[in-house]
């Protein structure tokens, strides 16, 4: 049995009963670590004080190892019972949907254990969740590649008065150029976009249409580290945001549609005074 299990989106506290009492039933347990993380992140201070609540020994799964040694894992699972551990819920990343598939395809039983996730904690700010279009991901922009295929799903968010979440950029175990040249990899320092790259690189790309989907003075809604202890949400503009310091990662923003009244009514306790 191969059981994919959410974390939630706080601490190591945030799994679910269901999701613990799985956890001790398996023979090993890996924990994704590229595609988000807890609260208190994943050093080993971290990772222990899961292992002391699961009492199970924890494997960190980085990137390379989920997309190149899958076939690894879904071997022990073959024979055992293994723990793939995600933070918030097992379906907020596509890897772990193909994961699913081919454990399917190697005839493995797969259970899927839920949790909260960024895409409904976010109506903590009181924007209602069925007023929301496509989510879109905002990439790090570099010297030689500035993708914006985003902007075109915020133009038809915007158009039909739909709310956007944005998801910003995770770089976690990104080989450097020069090591992939010498065939020897070297990584970079882990990286989390914050709201205020985002907001940069967003109105970077406005500047290329003629009719903008937003502008500096759109409302937006900030989020900082949600379902932690000291979660942090901000409601302004565009330019209001991007003077506020939102602290530690992670950090997604919400551009705003129109707004229900009720909507407003949220929002206002968390309006930006600047």
């Amino acid at each position: 049995m191969l059981y994919i299990i959410g974390l939630g989106l706080g601490d190591e506290r945030d799994i679910t009963m269901r999701g613990l009492e799985a956890v001790k039933s398996c023979e090993k347990v890996y924990m994704e670590a590229y595609t988000s993380l807890l609260s208190f992140g994943l050093d080993s201070h971290g990772l222990s004080n899961l292992e002391k609540l699961y009492g199970k020994s924890i494997t960190l799964a980085d990137r390379e190892m989920v997309e190149e040694k899958a076939h690894h894992i879904l071997e022990e699972a073959r024979h055992s019972h293994v723990a793939f551990l995600v933070v918030g819920d097992p379906f907020g990343a596509t890897t772990h949907t193909d994961l699913v598939v081919r454990a399917k395809k190697m005839g493995i039983h797969v259970q899927i254990v839920h949790n909260a996730s960024v895409l409904n904690a976010i109506g903590f700010c009181g924007l209602q969740l069925y007023r929301y279009g496509q989510t879109v991901s905002i990439p790090f922009f570099t010297d030689s590649w500035r993708p914006d295929s985003f902007y075109e799903k915020i133009h038809s968010n915007r158009t039909m008065g739909l709310h956007t979440l944005c998801l910003l950029d995770i770089c976690v175990k990104e080989p450097t150029l020069e090591s992939l040249a010498r065939g020897r990899k070297t990584y970079e320092p882990p990286r989390y976009m914050t709201i205020n790259t985002a907001i940069e690189q967003l109105l970077e790309v406005v500047q290329e249409h003629q009719q903008p989907a937003y502008t500096e003075d759109t409302q937006c809604v900030g989020f900082a580290r949600l379902g932690s202890d000291d979660q942090t949400i901000v409601a302004g503009t565009m330019r209001q945001l991007q003077m506020v310091d939102f602290g530690a990662p992670l950090h997604c923003l919400v551009i705003t549609g129109n707004t229900h009244p009720l909507e407003e009514e949220m929002l206002e306790f968390y309006r930006c005074r600047t």
